[in-house]
């Protein structure tokens, strides 16, 4: 049974233009190429976003910025993590889920550019209301 989640449309946009920078660039660059193309993409499409944003974590009632940041925030839902690696870890889909919790979000995609088929290297994690809360 497929899970159901806010904002499916808006992530089969971002499938769609990681795709369109995908299929133009093809896997072996650096993360960074796919993040400037990828700002271009959705630019085109009118998708707002933030990128690199600083990620707070509370600790004893203190706030610390210790230097975490998601590559993007579409739309201020989704938590998109962008990587060009040999294969994806354990850890990255930790680290998503992590963050979608400090965010209060409920969905993020880890996407790997570096595959020949971009779609075996996209990881979608959904968390439920009573997960994301810290």
């Amino acid at each position: 049974m497929p899970i159901v989640y806010q904002d499916q449309d808006l992530t089969h946009k971002i499938l769609g233009a990681a795709i369109e920078v995908h299929r133009n660039l093809g896997p072996g660059l650096l993360e960074s190429a796919y993040r400037f193309c990828l700002c271009m993409e959705f630019d085109s499409l009118g998708i707002s976003y933030k990128q690199e944003l600083v990620v707070p974590i509370m600790y004893k009632n203190k706030k610390c910025d210790c230097g975490f940041r998601v590559d993007f925030l579409v739309e201020d839902k989704v938590i998109l993590e962008l990587k060009s690696v040999e294969q994806l870890l354990p850890i990255y889909e930790a680290q998503l889920l992590t963050y979608l919790r400090l965010l209060s979000k409920q969905v993020g995609l880890l996407m790997n550019f570096n595959e020949p088929i971009l779609k075996k290297g996209i990881k979608r994690c959904v968390l439920q209301a009573k997960d994301r809360t810290v």
